[in-house]
């Protein structure tokens, strides 16, 4: 017989998920945090300045990873919800992001840096995750 107990130390894929996050956009959040505050200024547009932009983006990477790591995890429905949500918003991300591309080029759009298209991402994704409500 399964107790309350036995059951509760399991973690969840939710709550799994949500620690990874959490790590992960801390090292993101103290890493860029340092950067505004000059810690970094030595090497900002240096050789050694990519060692900081790489390891800014893996934080981003991971946490990616940690969203797929989310959809292999659950069950079916939870994985088919999570999938569609990150499916349409990356679509509307790069239609987006394209958009704002070529009103750069065609229409002088003031430039946008190149990692803002992650936060939009995200954005998008808690815009569009209310309304996904079916795994079809």
């Amino acid at each position: 017989m399964h107790t309350r107990a036995a059951t509760s130390s399991i973690p969840s894929p939710t709550r799994t998920y949500m620690i990874r996050t959490a790590a992960f956009m801390g090292i993101y959040v103290l890493l860029n945090l340092a950067a505004i505050l000059g810690v970094f200024d030595g090497i900002l547009g240096q050789a050694f300045g990519w060692i900081l932009a790489v390891a800014v983006a893996l934080p981003v990477a991971a946490q990616i990873w940690a969203t797929l790591r989310l959809m292999a995890d659950s069950d079916e429905y939870v994985r088919a919800i999570v999938a569609k949500n990150f499916i349409i918003s990356a679509g509307a991300t790069m239609a987006l992001w394209s958009t704002w591309g070529f009103g750069e080029t065609y229409a002088a759009a003031p430039h946008l840096p190149g990692w803002l298209i992650y936060p939009v991402f995200w954005g998008i994704y808690a815009l569009v995750s209310p309304f996904v409500r079916t795994s079809r």
